[in-house]
Formats: structure tokens, sequence, C-alpha cells
């Protein structure tokens, strides 16, 4: 009997702890809460102003993501890193973070359809000697580590001496500073940079592959996936991501999507 008793209560408790299938949808709609991560480094993407708020293209397009949702909205800043783990934790809803959508990723997690193309150049210093992608040869090429510049940069620049830095900024800066040769990121980004340091730095802005960033949600949760795609699509036909674009993406190069 008694063991019975301790059988019984062992699968009540199982009961209690078993995981919740459902939809993030169906959970974000019970908890009236979109919870969204993002690594706020990202300008004009994800980046916080001098309040503290956070600001830019994905962050305006997470409200109005929520407001078509009816709900309110959190957004959890991490590491770049991190987002991956905390999306398969349970701890977000989503990832809105000028996330590049690959196959390697796509075996994690799932992806909506692109809600904008760039692609991967150079950010080169002004006495590197290089004056287009092919010159980099055995230079000292610096990337931000886990973004698709560190996955594509030995496949790109085989005989490059890699350095793999934690943040963006200082991989700019070590270019500036002629610590590096060259700098492998996104064309708006390189661009922001060369803007900022055009006494020591050039911009070969032609890309050197095709970056479609979009939405991460749980592995296989088609029906969040489905209705993330229709708020795209809805911004696309109603003027609200062309508004997005204007405000935040103007000075991008005309080839840019």
């Amino acid at each position: 009997m008694r063991f019975c008793l301790c059988l019984c209560a062992l699968l009540a408790l199982l009961a209690c702890k078993k995981k919740d299938d459902r939809s993030t949808l169906d959970k974000v709609l019970e908890r009236g809460t979109l919870r969204v991560g993002t690594e706020p480094e990202f300008a004009p993407f994800e980046t916080r102003n001098e309040k503290g708020e956070f600001v830019g293209f994905d962050m305006d397009m997470a409200r109005e993501l929520a407001k078509d949702l009816g709900v309110k909205l959190e957004i959890t800043a991490m590491k770049w890193v991190s987002l991956p783990t905390a999306l398969g934790n349970d701890e977000i809803d989503v990832i809105i973070s000028g996330m590049t959508m690959t196959d390697e990723r796509a075996k994690s997690r799932s992806f909506t359809k692109p809600y904008f193309h760039t692609g991967l150049c150079l950010l080169v210093n002004v006495n590197s000697g290089i004056t287009k992608p092919e010159d980099v040869g055995a230079k000292r090429l610096v990337v931000k580590r886990g973004t698709t510049g560190d996955i594509n940069a030995d496949r790109l620049f085989p005989d490059a001496k890699i350095v793999r830095l934690q943040k963006e900024g200082a991989c700019a800066l070590d270019v500036v500073n002629g610590r590096a040769d060259a700098f492998l990121y996104d064309q708006l980004s390189i661009l922001k940079h060369h803007k900022a340091n055009p006494k020591t730095t050039r911009a070969l802005l032609n890309p050197l592959t095709l970056e479609p960033y979009a939405m991460a949600v749980r592995l296989g949760d088609t029906k969040f996936v489905d209705r993330l795609n229709e708020f795209l699509a809805d911004m696309r036909a109603d003027g609200r991501y062309a508004k997005l674009r204007e405000k935040y993406l103007k000075e991008l190069p005309d080839d840019v999507r």
C-alpha cells in the first residue's frame, strides 16, 4: 500500500511538471505579454537611448507586433550567444535581434520569413593596402564572435589571421587604430563605422554574402511562425514597414533590400 501511494505521488508530481507543448502563441495570448529577447548593441536595429530605452528598427517592430497581438511587450537584453539558450529554456518567446537565418541555426530554432536582407562586407584601414576583398590575403581580420562574420570568415578568407572579439565596437576600433587590417560585418554597420571614422577607414560595401534577417522562435512551432509571417505581411501591406525603413535604414545602398 505504501509503495502504491508513493508511486501515485510520483506520477502526480511528474504530471504537474509535464512540459507544456502548446504553441508559444497560445502561451503569449494567455499570459498577456510577449517576451522578446535581444542584444541591444546593433544600431540601428536594436540599441538603447540615453534614457536606457530600447530603440531601433527591430524594437519598433516588436512594439508593433505586441500591439497586433493585443498584449504587453517585455524586452529582455542579453548577450548574443545567450539568446538561443534563453529561447530553448522558455525564458523568452521570440528573438528579434538582427539575426541572420542560416541552415545551421535552423537546426535548433524555427525562423519566420526574412524581414530584411543585407550582406557581409569589409571595413578596412586606409593603410592596409586592401582595395578589394581579394587583397585581404594573410592580413589580420577581426570578426565579432558568434555572428555570421565569424561563421563565414574561414571560408571567405582562408589565409587571413582571424581574430575573434566579443564586441562590435572593439572590432571596429581595432581597424580604426591599425591593430587590424579589416573587419567583416554587415553592410549597415560597416557604413556606420566608416562614417564615424572617414579619415582612417574605407568601407568596401560590395556584399560577400546574402544575409536574411528573421525572427526566431522555438523549433517546430509552426503556429507561431505562421502568425508572425502574417504580421510581417500586414506590415508591408499597410505601410508600417516602409515607415520603419525610412526612419532607420534610408542610408543603406540602393541594392540592399
